[in-house]
């Protein structure tokens, strides 16, 4: 017997097809009995995920088991029920307007109907009126993007009857077995699973690409045709610009929620939005909001960045906000949320990226240490660090507990822990005994000293119980711990961080500038621990988060390192920092003539210029910080005399103070007073800004 196409065809299909054991061994029970469980199977997830495949493997069975399948593709079938029983007619051979139900009678039969959303008109129809009134020998497989409506679900019959499949991407090893079954090279494997995230389709497209491009390595931002094909499937209808903008918020955000949604589209009101997108088959209801399948929020995020990058950023910047506001706002468990939303719009970056988890992490919580807690974090440190590191945990547990927290998952037990030492209240016996807080200590009093209520934190040690200090959900819990006390610590100058691997966390950390401070290392029991710093008088909180916001949507491959200043800080006292302002006023007509004034060695100017800015340049950036930070006195009109005073006296063309009394037509002594409240104003604001309180 000569062989037909379509066995060659049906066996092509079948060497490609990967996992589904359940689904197929649910469906091949089915067929091997005359009364099943159920009658009805329904098949949804979004476009690509394999329904219709899935689907074709049902009718390979069939014709196996030696049972009639009948295909009913809805792409070619008008949504009423005459052109629907036409269409099961033909299928049939049934001639002319005879019942369906009668040929159906005669041995075992099955419908597969894929597409089943396109049959919406007519759903009440089926499931009243057709389903019903055929032979109870009938199996029926159907396939959709979305789930069956509540109507389904609210029938008692139905609900006994029907077994609903909810069909996901393939696992990481079924993913593998799909690619060599492709004969993509295994060195590829791991970029093509993050990329594709084992939807069928995806893994497809990139086995045709690598057909394509033998030899080259695949590359997702090199293959827009990919990404232009998984759109198509997985937006295959979409209303209106309005609603594309809303897609896109959702693939850019952790979780999506109705005001998040309003904030990001610059709308008060986004309740159809928000309704329209929770019904999508790509997109999950969770308890804090909506979240897109992982290839959809690849696919699109990946396409707007391409497509529009400004309003990529846009979108980036107004959920960013809404964040911030929330920090703010808020405490505890609701705080650290807003963190890992804040952090996780950072994820697209490539220095980021990989040393995150990003997957849920709600089995998890962090908590302040406690008595109890002691003998576990203890054990924790002495399994990975050693005893003489436990010795000096359990040394400042005793001192700082309240420096610690702990990382608990859903059973209670302790999984984690970070410990900070507040440096500043240490006493300097325990500060010294320590080699980590000592060399912590040793790195400020040089280049750093702290100042009247100013505080230091020491993370000697932070860990997870099963990975120490890999990438791992306890470790981005505990960085995000460190991030709220950066960001809600009164007065923090400065933060220490050390790490057992500093080579492996140097670029992640560079890009949330923390240098590399060598003359921190310290050594216990023979291992050698790196350290990295962060000045918070120098980049202060928000201006720290600016600089992470413009890094957030660069995709650098690199991080860029953090540069020391060329010019040695200087830690002025009030008194001679208030001495230097009055300096710096009096030469401020002339930027020249700053050269030499201490405050340009000071944290007021080097946060504002490049770390290798020369001395004309900061004298520059002195000169308009001092006109500028006068100029904030004219937003109160009885300040605005104090203003006028600092402007006739320094800012303009006066040569002495009697002249500028006389051009502003005052007493010398009301000029004298005005003039002194005036410069004690600005320079108490410039000493707040310099000590990070503004």
């Amino acid at each position: 017997m000569t062989a037909r196409l379509a066995d060659r065809l049906s066996a092509a299909r079948q060497r490609r097809f990967v996992g589904r054991a359940a689904e197929l061994a649910l469906w091949q029970s089915a067929l091997e009995t005359s009364h099943p469980s159920f009658q009805l199977i329904y098949i949804y997830g979004p476009g690509g995920v394999g329904k219709t495949t899935l689907l074709g493997e049902f009718s390979r069975l069939c014709q196996e088991a030696g049972v009639h399948a009948h295909w009913l593709d809805t792409r070619q079938i008008e949504p009423a029920p005459e052109p629907f029983l036409q269409a099961l007619r033909r299928s049939l051979d049934v001639i002319g307007d005879a019942p369906v139900a009668e040929a159906l009678l005669q041995g075992r039969h099955v419908l597969l109907i894929d597409g089943y959303d396109r049959l919406e008109p007519i759903d009440t129809w089926l499931r009243e009126s057709f389903l019903p009134e055929l032979p109870e020998a009938v199996l029926i497989a159907a396939a959709g993007q979305g789930p069956l409506s509540p109507a389904w679900r609210a029938d008692p019959g139905w609900q006994a009857l029907t077994r609903v499949i909810p069909l996901r991407n393939l696992s990481p090893e079924e993913g593998r077995i799909f690619l060599t079954n492709q004969g993509l090279p295994e060195a590829q494997w791991p970029t093509v699973l993050e990329f594709t995230h084992g939807h069928p389709l995806a893994l497809s497209l990139v086995a045709d690409v690598n057909r394509q491009r033998p030899g080259q390595a695949f590359q997702p931002e090199d293959t827009l045709d990919v990404i232009r094909v998984l759109l198509e499937r997985f937006i295959q209808k979409v209303p209106g610009p309005a609603h594309r903008a809303a897609l896109e918020a959702c693939s850019l955000v952790r979780t999506l929620t109705e005001g998040l949604l309003a904030t990001m589209l610059g709308t008060v009101d986004a309740h159809d939005l928000f309704t329209w997108l929770r019904d999508l088959s790509f997109i999950e209801s969770g308890p804090d909001g909506l979240m897109p399948h992982d290839l959809t929020r690849e696919t699109l995020g990946r396409d707007l960045r391409w497509r529009h990058p400004d309003w990529y950023k846009e979108l980036h910047r107004r959920a960013r906000q809404d964040y911030i506001a929330r920090i703010h706002s808020s405490t505890g468990a609701a705080q650290q949320q807003a963190l890992f939303d804040l952090i996780y719009l950072h994820r697209d970056n490539a220095v980021v990226r990989p040393m995150f988890a990003w997957g849920s992490a709600s089995s998890l919580r962090a908590e302040p240490y406690s008595q109890a807690d002691h003998a576990a974090v203890v054990a924790l440190v002495g399994q990975h660090e050693g005893a003489a590191a436990a010795e000096w945990v359990s040394f400042w547990l005793e001192r700082q507990p309240a420096g610690a927290c702990v990382v608990r998952d859903s059973e209670d037990a302790v999984v984690g822990a970070l410990l900070g030492v507040d440096l500043g209240s240490a006493t300097p016996a325990d500060r010294g005994a320590d080699p980590a807080t000592a060399a912590a200590w040793r790195h400020l009093e040089r280049h750093a000293p702290l100042r009247g209520g100013e505080t230091a934190t020491c993370y000697r040690t932070w860990l997870a119980r099963d990975s120490y200090q890999a990438v791992s959900a306890v470790q981005s819990l505990l960085f995000v711990v460190a991030v709220r006390h950066y960001l809600t610590t009164p007065q923090l100058a400065y933060h220490f961080f050390a790490c057992a691997q500093p080579d492996l966390w140097a670029t992640v950390f560079a890009y949330a500038d923390l240098a590399r401070l060598p003359e921190a290392d310290f050594t216990i029991d023979g291992r050698r621990f790196g350290v990295f710093g962060h000045d918070w008088r120098l980049r202060p909180p928000t201006a720290w988060l600016t600089l992470l916001a413009e890094r957030e949507t660069a995709p650098m491959a690199v991080a860029p390192t953090v540069e020391a200043p060329t010019a040695p800080l200087l830690v002025l006292s009030a008194d001679d920092f208030a001495q230097a302002v009055r300096a710096a006023l009096r030469d401020s007509t002339a930027p020249d003539l700053l050269r030499g004034n201490p405050l340009l060695r000071s944290r007021l100017v080097l946060g504002r210029c490049w770390p290798a800015s020369d001395e004309l340049a900061r004298s520059r950036a002195l000169a308009d910080l001092l006109r500028s930070t006068a100029e904030t006195l004219l937003a109160s009109p009885r300040d605005t005399r104090l203003y006028r005073a600092l402007e006739a006296t320094y800012f303009g063309s006066t040569i002495t103070q009697e002249q500028a009394a006389e051009r502003l037509d005052l007493p010398f002594s009301t000029y004298r007073r005005h003039l002194k409240a005036g410069v004690a104003r600005l320079t108490e604001w410039l000493w707040q800004q310099e000590l990070g309180a503004a």
